[in-house]
């Protein structure tokens, strides 16, 4: 009995969400910027890898999934860097309120 390369595939892929989801769920607050930051940089990696295999296909469906995957891999790459840039914010030092009687 020979088992479908796509069913190992599809197992490595639940099997991938599921770790993922662990993983995530159980960082402590004080680490998510540094997350974010590791995975904008392997949605990057997930980008190039999107574009080489969509450009290597040669079917309608792997070449609209590949573009698919560019696209989303894009907007968690750009969603990534505002919410980054959002947390970093936070921890700036704010500049104080001045009084509104004094003269400048």
């Amino acid at each position: 009995m020979e088992v479908s390369i796509t069913i190992i595939n599809l197992i490595i892929f639940v099997l991938a969400i599921y770790v993922g989801y662990h993983v995530v769920w159980t960082v402590t607050p004080a680490l998510h910027t540094p997350l974010m930051a590791v995975t904008n940089a392997i949605s990057a990696i997930v980008i190039v890898g999107a574009m080489l295999a969509t450009a290597l296909t040669e079917g309608i469906v792997a070449q609209v999934m590949g573009t698919l995957a560019v696209v989303l891999a894009a907007i968690n790459v750009f969603g990534g860097f505002l919410v980054t840039q959002r947390m970093l914010e936070m921890f700036r030092k704010k500049e104080p309120k001045a009084k509104s009687g004094e003269s400048k």
